[in-house]
């Protein structure tokens, strides 16, 4: 048990609100890319980053729009873009009342559409 949330790493506050989101349905968490991932339905559908940030994947046909949300990038992979379908949405725009909830949602019936996989 943490006794502390605020001596917490931003990764593990983070990830702990997911979980709580996530709760009731069959996940795994994989650490990958320096993050933790929450794989639903075998695929990834958010990562916890390191400093906090949220990799989310969207619906790509909506990923232009999105990038036009405060707080929200094109995430990397190195020097090369991750491409469309996935948005890195910095921690400090994650901390209004159900923002958090909305990217997860988001992902996750991007997850549901169909050709999807």
């Amino acid at each position: 048990m943490r006794s502390d949330p605020s001596a917490q790493r931003p990764q593990d506050v983070l990830a702990d609100r997911i979980r709580v989101l996530l709760s009731g349905l069959e996940v795994r968490e994989v650490r990958m890319f320096g993050g933790i991932a929450f794989m639903v339905d075998g695929r990834m559908a958010v990562s916890a980053g390191r400093e906090g940030d949220l990799l989310v994947r969207v619906d790509p046909k909506q990923h232009t729009a999105l990038l036009d949300t405060p707080g929200v990038r094109q995430p990397l992979m190195g020097d090369r873009s991750m491409g469309p379908g996935w948005l890195l949405v910095e921690g400090s725009h994650l901390n209004g009342e159900g923002v958090l909830e909305s990217w997860v949602d988001r992902s996750l019936e991007s997850q549901a559409g169909p050709g999807t996989g």
